[in-house]
């Protein structure tokens, strides 16, 4: 048997299939989906089998293939399904197929390496003589002759000063390297206690025992008062006889019981008792959405939908309604939700209705905490799957329905390679397995929409909230005017008033801010020099906690300034607004506020995220201040008012989405006010209140703004009038990079159609990140058949044509900014 075999060699040449030969003792092990390790060339990688054969594929002949060396796991980590699915994403996103393949699964089965080195035997005694003679390599020759077998990180750490040694012996051959794959999956095992006696020998077991033996009986008894048990685990037995391991091990050797390490589950929600929650009362608006979603699910076959609900609608209880009739049917659903919208309170939700049979999957979770999550699913000990962007390859092998809520966001689409988005995978997996997919959003993506007014997706509405509850009143606070008026604090007079009637009142607020960090720059206002990153063309954010200036790029961090750099002036400014300086600011405005901060600084610990939410919620804090995670999936009682700092930080960034994502993010942080009992207001405070985007999200109006930026995106010919493909040259040496990017963009406009635009190659919009420049070209193309096919064509052809040198080219399709 052979088996196909895709490599982990992440360069052209390699990017196809390998055949390898499947040894019998490996013949039951091996299936399509399967992660393998097999020789190529000197060393050992990883790889995945997509098809198992009798023939090879011509290129060599039987006789001369290698074997399958190892394969990891008892079973097949991808279906035949994903398997397909991998090759699909190679093509439609530009990318390896090994990589569109290891992206489904955990992070903990993705390939590492580690590089071994020894001496070579043959010249060990020449390679004596020469350190002896040069005293070059000492350390590092003792220590390879002493263990042998020595991995390459551990001796750099041990002997930094012998690197060129080492080096050199590599490229001569007197020292060999080995690679070997590390497995990072493990398997965690729990002590079980198993009782080898019938139930009805116990008493007079227990009474044979000497007197002094009170433990050992207390143990016996507790076997005996629990018939039927069996076994349990060690550590739940010493606890509650109140008893050491040596007491237990007596017993083992006496033969009344057995103890054996069995696997076990790491569960991320451990301790945590989730009661179980009786469904609501249904809407009239939410019954009749249901009535026409469920026809599609019953009847199994594929149906896209999007739920266009306002905030506080419903769409949840919507969500869990649909999945209980696909468990009914016998099949599996996946939730997709935002990786910040994935909170205790939709946690809660989701186990609170379905127990068991969900499966938590999310960046907050450990590596083997994820796997065994993964692992449940996989086994089929869990139906329901929810987490961010990548649970859409969640290996179920029945899916009745996909659900993507908030289905506007961006984090969907993946930020590095495979540049894949997670609305494509899930339209992809619901034709599979004809089933439903359902996007939701109180603000969907224009693409999106516009599909469903064309037809080519149902549109559902939900145009009132639970209990026919009012939208908040939003408010704008032209900032201009208060700076006119002698206002120079970051918080309006409106406010301001608004967060002491608050305080007065008991209530809880919730401040949003798109920004981390103190102050947005920090400027010398003798000369006016501001303070950038040496290896990035943006400047340096101030944190005021630890007083440091900090690259969000690139991580470069230096002490704040006493002096400029460039006049040696003191007279240094910080300008712009981050959380940091607006909870400052807070404590100074108003005594006593208890202010609870979220943002990437704050949330970065396990556990940080629940345990500050969990705080908001028990009432110990009077304001949730933070960045986006706290825009959208947060919902308390005592939230009556919301207030946006500036509402203008991403409606000036050079993006065509920017109006877009500048009405999403004010409707989706609006809507955490007055979802319960009190009312709600919002007030925006901005720079710019005439802008369109501002408007239409003062009066709650989707419709609206649909209306005028779909206009602008049609005189623009921008999607969804038009696809886009986004290419990045990237190189240290900005010459080379201007030039490589110009020769691939005539490249493009002669091998594509004339209809076919080609903007740029231009600076990107930060033209230098970790001293590598930066070039990009956009291809806009419309109906034209088989752009991404030639698009993916030409960059092999880039990628073989060695007089580019190491020039890196990032390919994005459709991508989500252009930045």
């Amino acid at each position: 048997m052979i088996a196909r075999v895709v490599v982990d060699v992440p360069v052209l040449n390699t990017d196809k299939t390998f055949d390898y030969r499947i040894p019998d003792h490996l013949t039951n092990s091996i299936q399509v989906g399967s992660r393998v390790i097999v020789p190529f060339g000197p060393r050992k990688i990883q790889g995945f089998v997509i098809a198992v054969t009798d023939d090879t594929d011509g290129a060599v002949g039987p006789d001369r293939l290698r074997d399958v060396e190892e394969v990891p796991d008892p079973e097949p980590p991808l279906t035949e399904e994903l398997v397909q699915l991998g090759i699909w994403m190679s093509r439609r996103y530009i990318c390896y197929k090994f990589t569109a393949l290891e992206s489904m699964v955990p992070a903990v089965m993705r390939s590492r390496y580690e590089k071994w080195v020894s001496l070579d035997p043959e010249q060990l005694e020449r390679i004596e003589t020469q350190v002896f003679l040069t005293g070059e390599g000492e350390q590092a020759f003792k220590l390879l002759k002493e263990i042998k077998h020595v991995e390459w990180k551990h001796l750099l750490q041990k002997c930094p000063g012998d690197q060129d040694w080492l080096e050199q012996g590599v490229k001569e051959g007197w020292l060999l390297i080995e690679r070997e794959v590390k497995d990072r999956v493990t398997r965690k095992t729990v002590s079980v206690v198993t009782l080898l006696l019938e139930e009805n020998q116990l008493p007079a077991v227990i009474d044979e025992l000497p007197a002094q033996a009170v433990k050992q009986k207390e143990i016996l008894r507790y076997f005996l008062h629990r018939p039927g048990m069996g076994s349990v685990r060690l550590k739940e037995l010493l606890a509650e006889v109140g008893t050491i391991r040596q007491t237990v091990n007596r017993l083992v050797e006496k033969g009344f019981l057995k103890i054996e390490e069995v696997q076990s589950y790491r569960n991320p929600y451990e301790g945590i008792r989730y009661e179980r929650q009786k469904p609501p009362q249904l809407t009239a608006e939410q019954k009749q959405v249901i009535h026409q979603i469920l026809p599609a699910v019953d009847q199994g076959r594929f149906h896209p939908y999007l739920l266009h609900g306002v905030t506080g609608s419903g769409k949840t209880e919507i969500y869990l309604r649909v999945i209980e009739r696909v468990l009914e049917l016998g099949k599996q659903a996946i939730v997709l939700v935002p990786e910040i919208s994935l909170t205790p309170q939709m946690v809660e939700r989701f186990k609170g209705r379905f127990g068991e049979d969900v499966a938590v999957l999310h960046s907050r979770l450990s590596g083997g905490e994820r796997f065994d999550e993964w692992r449940r699913i996989k086994e089929g000990k869990a139906r329901v799957a929810i987490g961010a962007r990548s649970a859409v390859f969640a290996p179920f092998e029945n899916l009745g329905l996909i659900i993507i809520d908030e289905e506007h966001e961006s984090s969907y689409k993946q930020e590095e390679n495979p540049r894949y988005h997670a609305r494509d995978i899930a339209m992809y997996r619901g034709k599979y397995h004809q089933a439903v997919v359902l996007l939701g959003s109180a603000t969907p993506s224009l693409e999106a929409y516009h599909r469903a007014r064309e037809g080519k997706i149902t549109l559902l509405t939900l145009k009132e909230r639970i209990g026919n509850r009012p939208m908040p009143e939003v408010q704008l606070v032209d900032m201009r005017e208060e700076l006119r008026n002698g206002n120079r604090s970051m918080f309006s007079r409106v406010l301001t008033e608004k967060i002491e009637d608050r305080l007065d009142r008991g209530e809880q607020m919730v401040l949003f801010l798109n920004r981390r960090g103190f102050s947005t720059f920090v400027m010398c206002r003798s000369c006016g020099h501001v303070m950038e990153c040496p290896h990035c063309d943006i400047s340096l954010t101030y944190h005021r906690k630890n007083r440091a200036m900090r690259c969000h790029y690139c991580g470069y961090a230096e002490k704040e300034p006493d002096q400029c750099p460039c006049c040696s002036s003191r007279h240094i400014r910080y300008f712009g607004t981050g959380t940091q300086r607006v909870e400052e600011e807070l404590s100074r405005h108003f005594p006593g506020i208890r202010v609870i901060r979220m943002d990437v600084d704050t949330t970065s610990r396990k556990g940080a995220h629940e345990a500050l939410l969990s705080r908001f919620k028990e009432g110990k804090g009077d304001v949730l201040l933070g960045t986006q995670m706290i825009a959208k999936g947060l919902d308390f009682e005592r939230v009556s008012l919301v207030g946006v700092i500036a509402a203008d930080t991403v409606l000036h960034l050079p993006d065509f989405r920017s109006s877009e994502k500048t009405f999403q993010l004010l409707t989706q942080v609006g809507g955490r006010a007055g979802r319960h009992q009190i009312k709600g207001e919002v007030v925006i405070q901005t720079y710019t209140p005439e802008h369109y985007s501002i408007q239409f999200a003062r009066g709650h109006d989707y419709t609206g703004f649909y209306q005028k930026e779909i206009g602008e995106r049609m005189r623009n010919q921008y999607p969804p009038f038009s696809r886009l493909i986004l290419f990045t040259f990237i190189h240290e040496h900005e010459q080379t990079v201007v030039k490589t990017a110009d020769q691939f963009a005539r490249r493009l406009g002669s091998a594509l159609p004339k209809t076919v635009a080609i903007l740029g190659p231009v600076p990107s919009p930060i033209a230098r990140i970790k001293n590598r420049y930066r070039y990009q070209c956009v291809l806009k193309y419309g109906s034209e058949q088989g752009i991404p096919d030639q698009a993916g064509q030409l960059v092999r052809e880039f990628e073989q044509d060695r007089s580019h040198g190491d020039v890196q080219i990032v390919v994005d399709v459709d991508p989500q900014y252009l930045m």
